[in-house]
């Protein structure tokens, strides 16, 4: 174990016991105090594009910008997250959202900024937060044992809440007393405290493996397991449905701040404030609420109340209960991000999580993106008020609907089972080398023939997850109890990765399958590499 592993955790681990570990709890200071930083960023850029611009498409523009890298990059950012060292990764991010806050700042202070300007920079400080995303949450295994995961992932987002409580607000009072150059100075100083604590993270080098993915072998990789994956497309779905309807709120919340309310700059951020006030009372009774609801009744719940806040703020209530539903609003939220985020976390295994997470940012952030672009072009048509009680019944609707699509729940054991020996080979064999066919036969009597092809079906999902880009099942036409499998795999060093792969559940699924192979021998595997017929290569071939 290296210095800066974490330390085994009690068994009955704390809400707050991540915070125990150093490391963790230094990173975890560090990005509240870099996400406050952000926020005060976001609030000024909002704000100032409605001084600059009445059009409710420009300031959604704004939403859109900060979004739409993230729908775009996110899965590339998630390879990336898999294949470097994350602590360098993450200081170069960091590096690239400070420039942005120092651009901001200097065009406010030579008076030049336009909303050109702002969405620009709000668009490549949308490609540092892409990158960034699922680096941190992939990080967090490395902070804490095990048996804490979860608690650290709800941290993770109570942070970000605490973020956007404190934020918002500040960015409000300092806009509203000092101007937009010293907002911005504001985030930029945020940006030397994370990477002092990036610097200082002990973060062990990794060991070098022969097995090592690179960038497209690894896209292909965290595709291919999205793809085989129905657990991890019920969470995509719930999530697209519910962010789409829901970023009406989003995107057109200054424009209630201001056009239906009669707010300023501070009492936006404070309104931000109690968004994210509520989402921490959310994160706190969220233990307690676990113990009454499950997942799917969260969602529906969540749905109701979010809907019903934004059709009391299109009539325009007076400010004190404007706040009053904004702590709802808040607190509705993070149980919406900590349920669907907590779903796909407990449905992926370590080789994939960077990767699978970002497909999950990826919708979420499409879903925001999108809804915001709709929502904004809805309400340059229809008003703000019509456009949020629309948004409000396409959000109950939905919640109504898609209760029914059930979030899955049983947690799996997801730890490599390491079972699975290395295959046999005469002699060594290139890495690259491939396609590789894999056939496996089975010899199964009559009357277990249906039973055992229900379980074959069921393996067909894990071969395709863990690395098969092809499968399927045949039958010898001489001899009805011989049954062979096959799947295909795009290289050796890709099939060496998939034995790699399987989990103690995966495993669980193959004895399942075995068990119906009757003979005194296990089933024959053997494994087939692709010969290159071209006359040059035909004397190199191994």
């Amino acid at each position: 174990m290296s210095e800066s592993a974490p330390k085994p955790a009690d068994a009955e681990a704390g809400a707050f016991s991540p915070l125990k570990q150093p490391v963790f709890a230094v990173l975890w200071a560090a990005t509240v105090l870099g996400n406050t930083g952000s926020f005060v960023r976001d609030v000024a850029s909002a704000w100032l594009v409605t001084d600059l611009s009445a059009s409710p498409a420009a300031i959604a523009m704004v939403q859109a910008a900060g979004t739409l890298p993230i729908f775009l990059l996110a899965i590339p950012a998630g390879v990336l997250s898999d294949i470097l060292d994350r602590r360098k990764f993450l200081i170069a991010i960091q590096l690239l959202l400070a420039a942005v806050s120092i651009g901001l700042m200097t065009l406010s202070h030579l008076g030049l900024l336009t909303v050109s300007a702002i969405v620009a920079l709000t668009f490549v400080g949308g490609i540092g937060a892409a990158l960034m995303g699922p680096t941190w949450q992939a990080i967090v295994p490395e902070l804490v044992p095990r048996s804490d995961v979860k608690n650290a992932v709800a941290l993770n987002s109570l942070g970000i809440n605490i973020a956007r409580s404190i934020g918002p607000a500040a960015g409000g009072l300092l806009l509203a007393a000092f101007g937009a150059a010293v907002t911005y100075g504001a985030d930029v100083l945020s940006y030397v405290f994370v990477i002092a604590a990036l610097l200082w993270w002990p973060r062990a080098k990794g060991a070098d493996d022969a097995l090592s993915e690179r960038f497209a072998g690894a896209f292909r990789a965290g595709l291919r397991y999205t793809r085989a994956s129905h657990d991890l497309h019920v969470v995509l779905l719930r999530a697209a449905v519910f962010f789409a309807c829901a970023s009406a709120v989003w995107a057109l919340l200054p424009l209630v701040a201001r056009g239906l309310l009669g707010g300023d700059a501070r009492f936006y951020g404070i309104m931000l404030g109690c968004v994210g006030a509520g989402a921490i009372g959310g994160a706190l009774t969220l233990p307690t609420l676990r113990k009454r609801l499950d997942a799917d009744q969260f969602l529906l719940g969540v749905a109701i109340v979010t809907a019903l806040v934004m059709a009391a703020l299109a009539l325009a209530p007076p400010k004190p209960i404007a706040l009053a539903v904004l702590l709802l609003l808040g607190a509705a939220w993070i149980v919406a991000l900590t349920t669907l985020n907590g779903a796909a976390q407990a449905i992926l295994p370590n080789w994939v999580r960077g990767r699978a997470l970002a497909v999950y940012l990826t919708v979420f952030n499409g879903a925001m993106t999108a809804g915001s672009l709709c929502w904004g072009l809805v309400a340059q048509e229809l008003g703000v008020p019509t456009t949020l009680i629309v948004g409000a019944g396409c959000l109950l609707i939905a919640g109504v609907l898609f209760h029914r699509v059930k979030l899955p729940r049983d947690e799996a054991d997801l730890v490599a089972s390491n079972h699975w020996p290395e295959p046999l080979t005469t002699e060594p064999v290139a890495h690259d080398r491939g396609p590789v066919l894999i056939l496996i036969e089975y010899r199964v009597a009559k009357a277990d023939r249906a039973a055992f092809l229900q379980a074959l079906d069921r393996l067909s999902a894990e071969r395709r997850r863990d690395g098969a880009y092809g499968w399927g099942v045949t039958e010898d036409a001489a001899d009805p109890d011989a049954i062979v499998e096959w799947f295909m795999v795009e290289s050796w060093a890709e099939h060496l990765r998939q034995h790699k792969r399987v989990s103690k559940a995966d495993a669980d699924l193959q004895h399942e399958t075995i068990r119906f192979h009757i003979g005194p021998e296990k089933p024959v595997v053997r494994h087939f590499l692709t010969i290159d017929l071209r006359p040059s290569t035909l004397g190199e071939v191994r």
